[in-house]
């Protein structure tokens, strides 16, 4: 699994002019799933998402994550970033999962989630999205399981 992740002082998600999912302070997670994907990876990414330390501490320093802070986590599913960029001017998806195993396992990931941490936000799978966020640094870090 491959996470895009941006701390945010705020984020949501739109389908068809309808709020799905919002957040205050936290992560925006974009997600992807590729094929070889099942539970070791949405459990070694969860634990990276709720642990990684990319909140200020009193110090000013990147020493406080997710689960430190208790702040929101938006999921979205975004398969692009699975893609393969790396020649020509289209980008190749043979390293994303197909619809039915991304969906299988970010599902998986959602849960895990809930499971885990009380504020878990999550877009619609499949579907058109607006994203709106205001990114906090900007901070950005991309999360790779394998």
């Amino acid at each position: 699994m491959i996470a895009l992740i941006q701390r945010v002082l705020s984020a949501r998600v739109e389908v068809e002019n309808e709020t799905v999912g919002a957040i205050g302070a936290g992560l925006l997670a974009l997600v992807a799933v590729q094929p070889h994907d099942g539970e070791r990876e949405a459990q070694r990414l969860l634990q990276r998402l709720l642990g990684y330390r990319v909140f200020g501490d009193e110090a000013g320093r990147m020493n406080r994550s997710l689960a430190d802070i208790g702040g929101g986590l938006l999921l979205v599913s975004q398969f692009t970033l699975a893609a393969d960029t790396r020649s020509g001017m289209r980008p190749s998806f043979t390293a994303a999962a197909s619809p039915e195993h991304g969906r299988r396992w970010f599902e998986r990931l959602v849960a895990l989630a809930r499971a885990a941490h009380p504020r878990v936000e999550t877009g619609r799978f499949g579907a058109h999205m607006v994203v709106s966020l205001v990114n906090d640094g900007p901070v950005t870090f991309r999360l790779d399981t394998g």
